[in-house]
């Protein structure tokens, strides 16, 4: 029997902290609280509950997260005593600690040599650790750090005891095998386990975190919706589900409660979901096209992915009416709305959804129902009726 290509998959939600950073998004105490919960209840294993050193507000979030929750909640900090001080206070159970580590940031963004990183990042574990929580270290923007210095901070911070390896792609350049290959040589040098962070910059945020785990990686961060900084995170739906129906792998996810969790989150964060988005979108399980819609009334697994079904992530199927609507569609949808079509009538009122749909209109139940009278179809009840 062959290895699975992933052995398991952990799922890091930083929703509240990382998604919170998408340009014009701020949750209420309300909604973060709400937020979390939903993520504990599902099973997600880490909720980033946010920086707890940024404000009170900040500060009494974490709190109160960590204290409501069954999972582990964890802080964010800077290599900074206060900051660190500040995640300790929170009562989170995991304090993420991140450095950077590249020269442009380390010389630009940090102000710090290389040698002042190390010492600081060192310094920052062995605190957290003495206070007895698990440790997260992150070499930030670790894919465009110096693999030389990738290795010796990575074996700094493993011999000051810290628990997991953040490899962070801070801004989107990786691909899916440079990705693979990084996770590969961290491995060499560092005892931890490893947790990955993959942006969307160039759309290849999911696949990178994929990559990781077939790499060797135990946990993705990941953000429903995928939100975040710039273009976003890998999103917490697609990670789940390319693990589960993909890779065949329990991740432990409620995965039924997806598609509840992506509302939530989109009305909190005010950042629509495209129809077109992945596991999520409106049109994730829509079909128009004749050809599809057909195929798949008679077996979903012709034109959806055969492995996910609307039913596993808390969504339902949807035929929609339009110009491209072939007669399937309309029949099955006359029928669901308790007509009793002839051939005849199907190929008129198909010809109608057709013309209408071209005039970029909506074809909604109303005008079904409408065409449906103009052609004279009868119903159900009417042929009861006659009868009787």
């Amino acid at each position: 029997m062959t290895e699975p290509e992933i052995q398991n998959v952990r799922i890091f939600d930083t929703t509240l902290r990382d998604g919170e950073q998408s340009p014009r998004t701020s949750f209420s105490y309300e909604e973060k609280r709400d937020i979390a919960a939903t993520l504990d209840e599902m099973g997600t294993h880490v909720i980033e509950a946010g920086f707890p050193v940024n404000s009170d507000a900040e500060f009494e979030a974490v709190s109160d997260i960590a204290a409501a929750t069954d999972t582990t909640v964890c802080g964010l900090a800077r290599v900074v005593d206060k900051d660190v001080e500040a995640a300790l206070d929170s009562g989170v159970e995991m304090v993420h600690v991140f450095v950077s580590t590249s020269d442009v940031q380390l010389a630009d963004s940090m102000h710090a040599s290389k040698e002042e990183a190390v010492e600081r990042a060192v310094a920052s574990v062995e605190r957290a650790k003495e206070a007895g929580v698990e440790v997260m270290f992150s070499p930030m923007d670790a894919t465009r750090t110096d693999v030389e210095f990738l290795a010796e901070i990575l074996e700094a911070t493993d011999d000051a005891g810290t628990d997991w390896v953040n490899i962070p792609d801070t801004c989107g350049v990786a691909t899916p095998t440079r990705f693979a290959d990084l996770i590969r040589t961290v491995r060499e040098h560092t005892s931890a386990k490893i947790d990955v962070h993959a942006h969307d910059d160039f759309g290849l945020a999911t696949a990178n975190a994929m990559a990781g785990f077939e790499a060797g990686a135990s946990q993705a961060q990941v953000s429903v919706n995928g939100i975040g900084e710039r273009a976003g995170n890998a999103a917490y739906e697609e990670v789940v589900m390319a693990a589960e129906s993909l890779y065949g792998v329990d991740s432990g996810v409620d995965t039924t409660r997806i598609t509840e969790l992506s509302r939530m989150v989109e009305e909190a964060s005010d950042i629509p979901v495209p129809a077109n988005k992945p596991v999520v979108g409106r049109n994730a399980f829509s079909h128009e096209s004749g050809i599809h819609a057909a195929g798949v009334i008679e077996n979903s697994d012709t034109f959806e992915p055969g492995v996910m079904t609307p039913e596993m992530v808390g969504a339902q199927r949807e035929f929609v009416l339009g110009k491209h609507t072939g007669a399937h569609s309309v029949r099955k949808r006359l029928e669901d709305s308790g007509f009793v079509p002839t051939d005849d009538e199907v190929r008129e009122v198909t010809r109608l959804v057709k013309d209408y749909g071209a005039e970029k209109e909506r074809v909604t139940v109303d005008v079904l129902t409408r065409f449906a009278r103009d052609v004279g179809v009868e119903r159900d009840d009417e042929e009861e009726e006659v009868r009787a």
